[in-house]
């Protein structure tokens, strides 16, 4: 049996990742979401729960028992000690999960495991991990309006989660492969993603 193609993707925020992701599913491709995962194990009943609870105390949870991130997304950026430690909680936990779940679309016949993984550029581990890097791509500006256009978030705020993240031009750096997204429609980044498909093993 051949193995799985194990293509990773990343982009900034407000870049279309999550469509782009969405687009390789429906050509065939397993998903494997490191976010989704996120949230689930700092979910209510989430495994990370009661390790979040004993380090940072329960005032960290919301009252249905979930990871309060606007509290932490406070308490990260006044103190970065924070943030590593979260991280030292979550990373683990949401590594075994991705192993896991890439297991089990191997075993499935996948003929591509899609990692969207947010911060891959910033991972010293990922990118031997990976067959390819596809980077999904836009301008500052446009992060800036597709963030506000679907969140509560202010511009300064934006910008500060774009300003933590890689910057844009290490990630072209990692990049094998980018897709533009600035100005596309809905049809011309599918029809983007269609073009570069085969060379994951995706027709």
């Amino acid at each position: 049996m051949q193995n799985a193609f194990r293509l990773g993707l990343t982009g900034g925020i407000g870049s279309g990742k999550s469509t782009v992701a969405q687009l390789l599913v429906k050509l065939g491709a397993a998903l494997v979401d490191a976010d989704a995962i996120a949230h689930a194990v700092t979910a209510p009943q989430g495994v990370a729960i009661p390790i979040i609870s004993d380090t940072f105390g329960p005032d960290f949870l919301t009252p249905a028992g979930a990871l309060d991130r606007v509290k932490m997304r406070a308490l990260a950026y006044a103190d970065p000690s924070a943030r590593q430690r979260l991280e030292s909680i979550l990373h683990p936990l949401i590594g075994q999960e991705i192993q896991h779940q890439a297991s089990l679309a191997a075993k499935a016949g996948a003929p591509c495991i899609v990692f969207d993984i947010p911060l891959l550029v910033e991972s010293a581990t990922w990118r031997a991990k990976l067959d390819h890097v596809l980077v999904v791509d836009c301008t500052p500006p446009v992060q800036v309006s597709r963030v506000m256009a679907r969140s509560q978030l202010s511009a300064p705020e934006i910008e500060k989660i774009i300003a933590s993240q890689a910057p844009r031009s290490r990630r072209l750096a990692a990049a094998d492969s980018v897709v533009f997204n600035d100005g596309l429609t809905l049809e011309q980044l599918a029809e983007e993603v269609r073009q570069i498909a085969p060379r994951f093993g995706l027709s």
